[in-house]
This record gives structure tokens, sequence and C-alpha cells, in this order.
């Protein structure tokens, strides 16, 4: 059975890789990922890591929130406000789901409500993209590890990093934890 988040994660990939003009092959060779698990990623039959999709995010030249934002017809006119019933689910990693708070295409930040079960994390090894983050907890408590050192927020707390930095984050209490999220992508030379 497809999952719905890998199904969408997978037609977004589908969309941006056509859009570049780029065969599954290129952008397989380009992630370092075989031709028949990209193929699986796209058609929803395979849940790839983090890893692998910042790779292939990096193969498409694209953000990993492109990547990650589900393709979806808007209920209601695009404008700055997003209802409850309109906030759109992100692909993600098992046991973390994440709502984009922002509306579809907006410019350089986007704001998500991120929530984690019990015991979920994004994996043992740290990742890294391009951009800013910034974040406080809502409810719960959160392992944030940031270049190899773990920080435990509570409730409450808050922190901000260079997405270039490694990181990874966990859920440290024993019920759910709910983080506010924020990823910006900062200006290029050729956008400032």
């Amino acid at each position: 059975m497809v999952d719905p988040l890998d199904a969408s994660m997978g037609g977004q990939l589908r969309r941006l890789r056509r859009q570049r003009g780029l065969s599954l092959q290129e952008v397989a060779a380009r992630a370092q990922l075989s031709l028949g698990f990209l193929s699986q990623i796209e058609r929803g039959l395979s849940s790839p890591t983090l890893r692998d999709l910042i790779r292939v995010a990096e193969a498409l030249e694209a953000t990993l929130a492109q990547l990650l934002e589900p393709v979806q017809p808007a209920a209601e006119p695009a404008g700055p406000v997003v209802r409850v019933a309109q906030r759109r689910d992100v692909a993600f990693h098992q046991g973390i789901s994440k709502q984009a708070l922002t509306p579809p295409g907006a410019p350089g930040l986007t704001l998500y409500l991120v929530t984690l079960e019990p015991g979920a994390r994004t994996g043992e090894g740290l990742y890294a993209h391009a951009g800013q983050e910034a974040g406080m907890v809502l409810q719960g408590r959160l392992l944030l590890t940031v270049d190899r050192t773990d920080h435990w927020l509570n409730e409450g707390d808050s922190f901000g990093f260079p997405s270039t930095v490694p990181h990874g984050f966990a859920n440290a209490a024993a019920g759910v934890t709910r983080v506010l999220w924020s990823n910006a992508t900062l200006p290029g030379p050729a956008d400032a």
C-alpha cells in the first residue's frame, strides 16, 4: 500500500525533475542513489531517509522545502492567510509530521508545526542544507543536536542556527513533542 505522504513527495520529486528536463538516470547519478530506488521514491513505493532527500534536492538544484511541498490545489485563492483546515502536510521522517503554516510559494520563509511521536528522531546521522532555522518548543521536550553538541529544550525554550551546520533532533519526552519551526532560505549573491 502506498503511503499518502510518500506519494505526495514522490509526485513533487517527479514534477521538479521534469521541470528541469532531467532523466531519472541523471538525478540518480547526481544523488548517488540507484536508479531503481529513485524510481520507487517517485512512485511513492519507498520512504527515503532525510539524507537521501537532501541528496536528491541538491541533485535537482532545489531546496528541501521545494522537494517536500505537496502538490495540491488551494481551497481558497492564494493570499496571506492559511486556515487550520488548509494546512499542508509535508512528508518528513517516520514518527515526525510537519504541517506548513505559511502560504504555498511564500518566498524565503516557511513556518511549520512539527509533531514528534514518542521515540521519534531524524535518524542516526546529522544532516545539513542551505538556509537558516529557528523555533520554539510548544509542548514536550526536544533533543536538538547542532554540530555534534546536544541541547535539551523544554516547553518555551527556543533555538536558531544556520542550516548548513550538521544537525538532527529527537523527541526527548515520554509523550508527544510539538515545535514551532521556521526554515528560511537566505538570498544568494545574485539575489541581493
